[in-house]
Parts: C-alpha cells; sequence; structure tokens
C-alpha cells in the first residue's frame, strides 16, 4: 500500500489540507491584520485541497476494490 502511488497522492493531499487549516486556525487565534487580509483566501484553498484530497482517496479506495 505504501508503494502505490495513488495512496501516497492522498496521503499528502490530506498533510496539504492539514497545513492549511493549521495556517488558519493560527491566524484566526491571533487575530489582526494577517486574519483580515487572508482568512477567506485560506478557506477557498483549504476547501480546494481538501476535494483533492477526497478524490484522491476515493478513487485509491475504488481502484484497490477493482484490483481485489
Amino acid at each position: 500500500m505504501l508503494s502505490d502511488p495513488l495512496f501516497i497522492l492522498g496521503a499528502v493531499a490530506s498533510f496539504v489540507v492539514l497545513g492549511i487549516l493549521l495556517v488558519g486556525i493560527g491566524g484566526f487565534a491571533r487575530g489582526g491584520e494577517f486574519n483580515r487580509r487572508n482568512a477567506n483566501r485560506l478557506m477557498r484553498w483549504r476547501l480546494g485541497a481538501q476535494f483533492v484530497a477526497v478524490i484522491l482517496i476515493v478513487a485509491f479506495a475504488w481502484f484497490r476494490a477493482q484490483s481485489g
């Protein structure tokens, strides 16, 4: 499983989502100018990255189910 490129891509995409989420939470907790300027942009980036991650995870599960 760890040698499957689709699994690796799904894991990397999940960590990207986690990173964006942590930056967004950190900015929200601190508040200030960074949060006002970037909160909505970070949310859009997170949603896009999360969409890609979910598609990759579902594709991995589907291909694993097809191969037996």
